[in-house]
């Protein structure tokens, strides 16, 4: 756990969240500013910066996993939704705790911008 980091802070309890699931390893939240009718963040509970910092390939796995689940739960995996993981300020990284997007829950388009 990193101190200064806001998602280790949600995922310590210190900052409240609204909770899809979690386990011992992953937390799945509900994005406080929705990009999406849905938009949920999966993200390790362990520290790491980005994807590249990722050297885990149990956890890759799990998060992948956390990643199906949380389309299943939240119903957008029926009609199609997206998966992003912004990379380093040049990729959007605004937090710096490795953590995927998912948006659905409508018509994204087939563009990304």
């Amino acid at each position: 756990m990193d101190g200064s980091c806001v998602f280790c802070k949600i995922i310590a309890g210190e900052i409240p969240s609204k909770k899809l699931f979690e386990d011992e390893h992953v937390t799945v939240i509900h994005d406080v500013n929705p990009a999406a009718k849905t938009h949920l963040l999966v993200m390790p509970k362990r520290h790491y910066g980005d994807i590249l910092a990722l050297d885990d390939e149990a956890l890759a796995a799990r998060l992948h996993g956390a990643i199906q689940r949380a389309a299943r739960e939240s119903g957008v995996a029926g009609g199609g939704f997206r998966v992003i993981s912004n990379c380093g300020a040049d990729g959007g990284q605004t937090v710096p705790h490795l953590h995927y997007h998912i948006l659905g829950g409508e018509n994204l388009g087939p563009k990304l911008l």
